[in-house]
């Protein structure tokens, strides 16, 4: 059981792609060892009902590089599929009509990297890692409980991917892991529009978000130790102080180019823990922990339809009814946030391919319905919460401060009269 750090407030990459777009277009008292054995066990008393996977895509091209240091090869090679990785997959909006157009994506190809490929795309080894998780998901659900068919099924699995190129292939990847390419029709991979979206931050479609948002980003660089810190790092690889550089944008490509064996600056061997924590501490410092409306539109829309397909399934309202599974593709700063409000957030970035779990298991005597949430595979257990296997209402109690429906997220959202003040 992973016992985690108290909540924190955060934006980060995806978010702040989202961010950059914008503006230019605009200018304890359960243990795991019961829970681990809970649904491959007969006698258990949880029966498990529903699983939603949100997780992050897999290893990538950075988003952009480190100015004025030597640039790592970033050749196409690098993103070939494997073949284990194909399935057939079809991308539409949320309703099954056309895919929508995509603006994040469209800014990525914008620009070229050395080495010929674009920003933020998914390579070899990502697509590996979701297929990866596809497989442990597979242990757990198909080879160990039976709990899904062996088949794919869009009865069974939902697909939902924020509509960019890296989280669609990582969907992809992971349902090729998952069901091992058994498929009878092609897998719908459900997108949205970018002012619609709610698997990150949205900057563009929520214009108190934005407000929120902008100047504090701007500000996390010139905090006083995090500024002196960059200030070292930025003589230290001979940065030149007028070029604009953060330390998230340092982690990105420092953590892409180790992620893919490719060399990094000789001198971020020692930098490395530093730039870890500030990236971090930028990230918080633009939703600092006390303001609860910044986190409520960074994830509440997300944590309602999470909560939405719970409900339905216990009250047996869903229009799919044999409906088992779903799968969101996403980002970091999806998990984070979702972190955070959980009041579950270890300080850690996510990695590549990192996923956030939410079960629903019924108790086979009392019927009463309870959820139990696991980050990379660790039980949680959540503030707020009696156990592991925490009672729905206690679930629904713990992130009540934070959920939006659509219509307050939309109403929030445009309320930006009285905090259009930084």
């Amino acid at each position: 059981m992973r016992y985690l750090w108290p909540r924190v407030c955060v934006l980060g990459s995806a978010a702040f792609g989202s961010l950059l777009w914008s503006q230019k277009k605009t200018e304890s008292d359960q243990d795991t060892s019961s829970s681990s054995c809970a649904e491959t066990n007969p006698s258990s008393p949880y029966e498990l009902k529903l699983v939603q996977v949100l997780f992050r895509h897999g290893a990538r091209t950075p988003l952009k590089s480190i100015p004025d240091v030597i640039e790592a090869e970033w050749v196409p090679t690098l993103l070939e599929p494997p073949a284990h990785c194909h399935i057939n997959y079809v991308v539409t909006d949320l309703h099954g009509g056309p895919k929508p157009p995509a603006p994040v994506e469209d800014s990525y190809r914008k620009n070229t990297l050395t080495g010929g490929t674009f920003p933020g795309q998914l390579t070899t080894v990502g697509m590996q890692q979701l297929y990866e998780l596809g497989k442990r998901l597979r242990r757990k659900y198909i080879e160990e409980t039976h709990f899904l068919s062996s088949t794919f099924s869009p009865a069974e699995v939902y697909v939902r991917s924020t509509n960019i190129v890296r989280t669609i292939e990582s969907a992809k990847c992971l349902v090729a892991g998952l069901f091992q390419q058994k498929q009878k029709d092609p897998v719908p991979i459900l997108t949205t529009e970018a002012e619609s979206e709610i698997l990150y931050p949205n900057y563009y479609g929520c214009k108190l978000l934005k407000i929120l948002g902008s100047h504090r980003w701007a500000e996390s660089s010139t905090l006083p130790d995090i500024a002196a810190d960059l200030q070292s790092i930025q003589s230290a690889l001979g940065i030149p102080a007028h070029q604009h550089v953060d330390f998230i944008l340092i982690r990105d490509d420092m953590v892409a180019r180790e992620t893919h064996g490719l060399p990094c600056p000789a001198v971020l061997d020692t930098w490395r823990n530093k730039v870890e924590k500030r990236a971090v501490d930028m990230i918080c410092h633009v939703y600092e922990p006390s303001k609860r409306e910044n986190l409520q539109l960074c994830v509440g829309p997300l944590l309602h339809i999470l909560l939405s397909n719970i409900d339905e399934k216990v009250q047996a309202t869903s229009s799919e009814p044999n409906r088992k599974l779903f799968l969101y593709s996403a980002h970091d700063t999806t998990l984070i946030p979702c972190l955070m409000a959980l009041g579950v957030f270890d300080m850690m970035w996510p990695p590549y391919a990192a996923d956030l779990t939410f079960e629903l298991h019924q108790h086979r005597q009392t019927n009463q319905s309870y959820v139990k949430v696991s980050y990379v595979g660790q039980d949680l257990l959540i503030p707020g919460c009696s156990g592991v296997y925490c009672p729905l209402e206690e679930f629904k109690q713990a992130l009540s401060g934070y959920t939006l429906s659509s219509e307050l997220y939309k109403s929030l959202c445009d309320s930006t009269e009285e905090l259009s003040k930084p």
